[in-house]
């Protein structure tokens, strides 16, 4: 069926029938996923004739910008986006006229989006789609004349205007014009009427195009390079030998030029790329004529301190040595070059599928000496080698050792384009030069750019087979390579390169000259892609098995492993070490290299992540052959354990333990002289002293996790052994590094059980009575390692004192009493250990039958109160908010004591009901209802233990408020242990759906759920007095958060019986609570006046109904608040809530008014002027406080005054403006403002007289 035409996008396509045109339509529809975007915008610049946004080119900026590594995506795209958009500056400049003012803001825009393509696709891809008619020479050239003259407003690329652009793109568009197949003399119109030009005489518009290449040539910015293209094809020209030789005598002048100034750089790096392109492109007899003097001021250069200084000078200067070379050399087809007799993967399949098992066999070395013998025979061996090549191969093989990696690599392909030219007797001479790199006393550089130049080699077929015995075992080394420099190590470059050789054997060789060289690399391959530190090696590896399973047939389970190790398996270090490296191992010939792989170089290893790493892998791979590990691999590991290097130590004792666990749980048993010979290590280690210095508490992390691998394996200890390791533990314990008490506490976990309680001597039990005395040590490490070593004992060493350990823990989660003693890790150790003791007693009760009521009974009262009290820990220290570790300790304690009670309660219960036999079942059931203190967790409990989540959950920090609805939601929907008696539970599975995806850290997420339990008087105040911490905060957004959510419930439609009044009657009542509740605690009462001052800002509490009683309690905690106070936010917070309640049209306001005067004269100046601000305010909006006649004057005394001045002259107006209000300054005896009940408050309030309250207020400010 004919295919149809269709157009899409402006490119015709075709329908699915036609193989090549629907392939061009799914590169359209799914290579640039933002094509239809750049299509509008381009289709918008040619319809109008210019870019009318330029919005509109930084987005088509931003779009290519995300396919700077994959620019082959955009090349289907460049014909339909350059061709227009250049045809459009061609006509614009036609039309326009160079001179014309507008051009430049036509094209610069426009040369925006060419040159962004450029970045992307490079050059050459992009020069094709420009226009070449020979009119457009002299227009261009004209118009970069005209760009030249204009500078860039900004250096920033964002910001660029499109100078810098227009001046890139127009030189490559002269880089195409300049090849016109006419003399460029016919074209230049200057010479119309003059025909007085000599012989290869440069033409007028040919000298104008060689000075502004001269002067790009000495800038910084890319132009510099397209300057150099441009000049190397304009000069190469069969009718420019003049202008030729003038431009070599101008770069033999720059390289000579030994000034340091910057420009003299510039012009250097210009000179030379422009060099190395002309010798790129030029004739090959052009160039040989100027050879003698380029190469003497190259190699002069080369030596020089400008190089040294410069690795892109350096990488020009080797680019231009190789191209000398390459010129002074004749291109011919050697025929000792190596081919490979199979040109595509599919024949190379078919060809090994093909061929049976007897043709299988390995060609031996005679067969490939004959191979080579016979090569060389063919050579033409009487070919003249000029003896400038001598000294071009010296500098290439210099620059393989040089210290950046750009210069080696250019060195490296140099060296192979002109070994690739000479006769195999030199090249084998250049091949004996480049493995001279790879000696012991060589750098890292050389070796690096010893293997890119054998990859060079073998990927242009010049390094023979004959020759790959006496590479090879480079190549292995090279895998290998990872020299130690102090901390650190260096190689992976070089392991990456040697990567990249197998890869370039793989491509370049027959399988049959392969068979044994594969057999050889891929054990090393392997090795690398799975136990090598860095990704990229790890990932150059695979890639080059990859490479070679596929090129070189069928390999023994090549596939199989190819699918294990991939690219992105290796991503992960632990990936790697534990799963691909375990799967790859069982294949015959991989097991015995990874475990010297790994006992070599691995537990050795400088990176103690790595050293760690390594341990846990030689215990992967114990499976596959415990015998020799037992023979070979601990026998080798123990000695390793005293070595004087900590890393091999340290490296040596994790893989001994880790080994021997392995060979437990595989059933290996091992022989008793070794047992002995490990159960020795531990002691050794300690009588070496070794604990000590340097790394001594890496070591003793070490020496834990031993314990606990020989703990688990149940190796044969004597008497005297497991005291000196129980020793070890305790003083590991004693330590001050977290992570060696953690190592201390796993280890001693199966410790006690396998070498204390199996064998009980009668002094297990003082194990716990010393843990127990040091919870009260002054040492806080003692006191950490104490709880946590509590937290891991069986329940025989617990069941005797087990009332003892449970209350001397609880005691150890409250806050100490001496400030110096405090530490919050403490309590949050003796909080986990509190937990964890209780669930191993009453798994032990149950698995013992004992009677487990009073501890149920101990854990419901004293447990449970203490983690309560915990939940309410916000000690603060240098590092912040501390506190928030015990609460998030203790929310999680009370999660699993609630489960232990209401199981273990529910197991109670029915004992008790099942004992009655007389009774019906329904009765049962009413007495389970009714009877809540039967039950071990009852409604009370249940309150205040979703109340305390709650809290925590609309508090400030974002980690407590997710963990805290997290552990909520476990509770709610736990499906093996109900949790009965919570009020409004249904409510609360609404506001806390079960969705593990909730963010519950976000604080729009969490607080307008939350904010909901308000409505509930068993949790509204302690929801609110979590909440006040968040609006009242210091953190803007949150703030902002949290008060937007409790404005909405306010302000939201009713909720049950209750409406908008009764929300915010609740919402008083809770906010007085908290006043009285934390009373003289700012953390607290400071973001509670700023939550009392928003709402009075937001009109919310202007309610006649609870107004006057609110009020009156807030003045009332004002008064015991503000007294004395030194902390300026909580005084200018109560400045502005007596502001807010003297403006109220209430009795309560005239009190606030006498409080605010009595402010005038406070000792702060600051306070003074804030008191003044708000008098101001007040006089202006609620006048009855000053007869009406007075108010003018009393506004003037405030405004006039300097509150900020003399307290004396405060005093005194202050005094005058008590006058003018008609209030007694007199300062009476104290009397008490603050009443004992609500009640007291509305009494007490009503019947005061106005000069009393003000003496009062007076006394309680201190004055």
């Amino acid at each position: 069926m004919a295919a149809k035409n269709e157009e899409v996008d402006g490119m015709t396509t075709y329908d699915e029938d036609d193989e090549h045109e629907s392939k061009e339509r799914v590169i359209q529809k799914y290579f640039l996923q933002e094509w239809k975007l750049v299509k509008s915008i381009l289709d918008d610049i040619v319809s109008n004739g210019r870019v009318s946004d330029i919005s509109s080119v930084h987005k088509i900026r931003s779009i290519m910008d995300k396919y700077q590594e994959q620019g082959q995506l955009v090349e289907p795209y460049l014909e339909i986006i350059v061709s227009p958009l250049m045809s459009l500056v061609c006509s614009k400049a036609t039309a326009l006229g160079v001179d014309s003012e507008k051009l430049l803001e036509v094209i610069k825009p426009i040369c925006i989006i060419i040159y962004t393509l450029v970045t992307v696709c490079g050059y050459k891809a992009v020069i094709r789609f420009f226009p070449h008619q020979v009119s457009d020479l002299e227009l261009a050239v004209s118009l970069l004349e005209r760009c030249q003259n204009t500078n860039s407003v900004t250096s920033s690329r964002q910001e660029s205007t499109g100078e810098m652009e227009a001046q890139c793109v127009i030189l490559l568009w002269l880089s195409i014009l300049v090849l016109v197949p006419f003399d460029i003399s016919s074209v230049d119109s200057s010479l119309s009427n003059t025909n007085n030009l000599a012989d290869f005489e440069p033409a007028p518009l040919v000298l104008r195009i060689i000075s502004f290449c001269k002067d790009y040539l000495s800038s910084a910015g890319p132009m510099r390079a397209m300057a150099g293209l441009l000049v190397a094809r304009l000069l190469t020209r069969p009718d420019m030998p003049k202008a030729f030789i003038s431009f070599i005598g101008w770069t033999h002048e720059a390289l000579s030029t030994t000034t340091n100034d910057i420009m003299n750089q510039f012009r250097l790096l210009g000179a030379t790329g422009a060099l190395a392109s002309i010798f790129k492109t030029g004739d090959r007899k052009l160039l040989l004529d100027v050879v003698p003097q380029v190469w003497n001021d190259t190699s002069m250069l080369i030596k020089s301190n400008t190089a040294v200084r410069s690795p892109l000078l350096r990488k020009y200067l080797l680019k231009l040595t190789q191209r000398i070379g390459l010129t002074c050399l004749p291109h011919r087809a050697a025929s000792w070059h190596y081919v490979s007799r199979t040109s595509s993967l599919g024949d190379n399949i078919s060809a090994t599928m093909s061929v049976g098992t007897h043709n299988c066999s390995s060609i031996n070395t005679v067969e490939l000496s004959n191979v080579c013998q016979g090569s060389t025979s063919l050579e033409d061996e009487d070919m003249e080698v000029p003896e400038i090549i001598e000294e071009i191969i010296e500098m290439l093989l210099t620059g393989l050792k040089d210290t950046d990696t750009v210069v080696r690599w250019s060195a490296a392909k140099g060296l192979g384009r002109v070994t690739s030219r000479l006769t195999s007797t030199l090249s084998e001479e250049v091949l004996s030069s480049i493995l001279e790199l790879f000696s012991p006393g060589e750098g890292d550089g050389s070796w690096h750019g010893g293997c890119l130049a054998l990859a060079e080699l073998a990927r242009r077929g010049l390094l023979l087979p004959c020759s790959l015995p006496q590479v090879v075992p480079i190549v292995v080394k090279a895998l290998h390579y990872d020299i130690r420099r102090g901390p650190h190590s260096v190689g992976s470059h070089v392991r990456d390169a040697a990567a990249y050789v197998c890869w370039a054997f793989g491509r370049a060789y027959h399988h049959t000259d392969m068979r044994e060289i594969l057999k050889q690399l891929a054990p090393h391959l392997l090795t690398v892609a799975c136990y090598d530190r860095e990704v990229n090696c790890r990932r150059a590896a695979a890639a080059a098995f990859q490479e070679n399973v596929g090129r070189q047939g069928n390999y023994p389970h090549g596939i199989d492993i190819v699918n294990s190790a991939d690219y992105f398996s290796l991503a992960s270090r632990v990936t790697s070490y534990l799963k691909v490296a375990v799967c790859i191992a069982q294949y015959e010939g991989y097991l015995l290299p990874f475990i010297d792989e790994l006992l070599c170089n691995k537990i050795c290893h400088w990176d103690k992540g790595l050293r760690e790493l390594a341990a846990d892998a030689l215990s992967a791979l114990v499976k596959y052959d415990p015998e020799y590990f037992a023979s070979y691999a601990v026998e080798k590991l123990i000695p390793c354990t005293l070595s004087s290097d900590l890393c091999m130590r340290h490296g040596a004792t994790l893989a001994v333990g880790e080994v021997v666990l392995s060979l437990h749980q595989c059933g290996h048993i091992l022989p008793s002289d070794i047992q002995k010979r490990v159960a020795g290590i531990v002691p050794a280690i300690e009588k070496a002293r070794l604990y000590r210095g340097k790394g001594g508490e890496i070591m003793r992390a070490a020496v834990s996790r031993f314990i606990e691998c020989i703990s688990l394996s149940h190796l044969p200890l004597l008497e005297k052994t497991k005291r000196m390791l129980l020793d070890a533990l305790n003083e590991n314990l004693r330590h001050p590094n977290s992570q060696i008490q953690n190592a201390a506490v796993k280890s001693l976990k199966p410790f006690v059980p396998a070498y204390l309680v199996a064998a009980d001597t009668g002094k297990s039990g003082n194990i716990t009575t010393k843990y127990l005395e040091q919870l009260k040590d002054p040492n806080v490490a003692v006191r950490r390692g104490s709880a946590l070593a509590l937290s891991v004992l069986p329940y025989e060493l617990l069941a005797n004192r087990w009332k003892d350990v449970v209350m001397k823990l609880c005691c150890a989660c409250a806050i100490e009493e001496n400030p110096d003693d405090r530490d919050a890790e403490a309590r949050v150790d003796a909080v986990r250990g509190l937990v964890s003791v209780c669930e191993t007693l009453v798994q032990g009760r149950e698995c013992s039958n004992e009677d487990g009521i009073p501890l149920l009974c101990l854990i419901k009262d004293e447990v449970m109160t203490s983690l309560f009290k915990a939940l309410d820990d916000y000690s603060v220290d240098n590092r912040g908010d501390v506190g928030s570790w015990v609460r998030e300790a203790a929310m999680n304690g009370l999660e699993k004591c609630t489960y232990i009670l209401c199981a273990r309660g529910s197991c109670v219960f029915t004992k008790t009901l099942n004992g009655v036999g007389s009774e019906p079942e329904t009765l049962h059931c009413e007495k389970a209802e009714k009877d809540q203190t039967t039950s071990f967790f009852d409604s009370t409990m249940a309150t205040s233990l979703v109340g305390g989540i709650c809290k925590q959950a609309v508090e400030k920090l974002d980690k407590l408020r997710e963990a805290a609805a997290t552990i909520l939601q476990r509770i709610l929907y736990n499906k093996i242990i109900h949790v009965p008696h919570i009020p409004f539970r249904e409510i609360l599975e609404k506001i806390v759906p079960d969705d593990q995806d909730m963010k519950w850290g976000v604080p729009a997420v969490s607080y307008p759920r939350f904010v909901r339990l308000l409505q509930f008087g068993c949790y509204s105040k302690t929801v609110m007095s979590g909440l006040v911490i968040s609006i009242g905060g210091m953190q803007d957004s949150l703030s902002k958060a949290s008060m937007s959510a409790l404005m909405e419930y306010l302000e939201g439609d009713a909720i049950g019986d209750q409406d908008e009044s009764s929300r915010k009657g609740m919402l008083f009542t809770d906010l007085l609570w908290i006043l009285q509740r934390y009373k003289r605690c700012d953390r607290v009462i400071v973001p509670t006046f700023k939550t009392i001052e928003i709402l009075f800002s937001k009109r919310i509490l202007n309610m006649e109904v609870h107004i006057s009683s609110f009020c009156n309690g807030t003045l009332g905690s004002l008064d015991v608040e503000l007294k004395g106070s030194k902390d300026f936010s909580k005084l200018y917070a109560g400045i502005a809530i007596l502001g807010y309640i003297a403006s109220l049209p209430e009795p309560v306001n005239s009190r606030a008014f006498s409080y605010l005067l009595t402010l005038l004269s406070h000792r702060y100046p600051k306070i003074r002027k804030a008191s003044a601000e708000q008098v101001y305010l007040v006089l202006l909006q609620n006048g009855n406080f000053v007869p009406e006649n007075k108010i003018e004057e009393a506004l003037e005394i405030v405004s006039n005054t300097c509150w900020e001045g003399d307290l004396e002259n405060a005093k005194l107006q202050r005094r005058e403006l008590s006058d003018i209000a008609g209030i007694e300054t007199d300062i009476h005896p104290r009397t008490n403002l603050v009443p004992s009940t609500e009640k007291e408050v509305k009494n007490r309030f009503s019947g005061a007289d106005e000069n009393a309250s003000y003496s009062s207020l007076v006394e309680s400010t201190g004055f």
